[in-house]
């Protein structure tokens, strides 16, 4: 008896993971697609002379802080004009 319970759980089980699988389309591991990259063109001789040598490197400034600005006094009576 246990048996004939056993296999009818497994069954039922078995049939249903395939049924859900099937639906969502998933048979496997998915794999991330690589990110193609475009191939750069070889350097001109005027690019090569125009960016040789001389250039400093700059260094980028912090972010500024985010100020929230003061609304003008013809900005806050606006709401006020419409309400009448």
């Amino acid at each position: 008896m246990a048996d004939l319970m056993k296999e009818l759980v497994d069954g039922v089980v078995k049939s249903v993971v395939s049924e859900i699988l099937k639906k969502t389309g998933l048979t496997g591991t998915t794999r991330r697609k690589k990110r193609t990259t475009t191939k750069r063109k070889p350097a001109t001789r005027s690019t090569v002379s125009r960016t040789s040598g001389t250039r400093k490197k700059t260094t980028r400034s912090p972010a500024k802080k985010q100020v929230s600005r003061r609304r003008t006094v013809k900005a806050r009576s606006k709401p006020r004009q419409r309400a009448r």
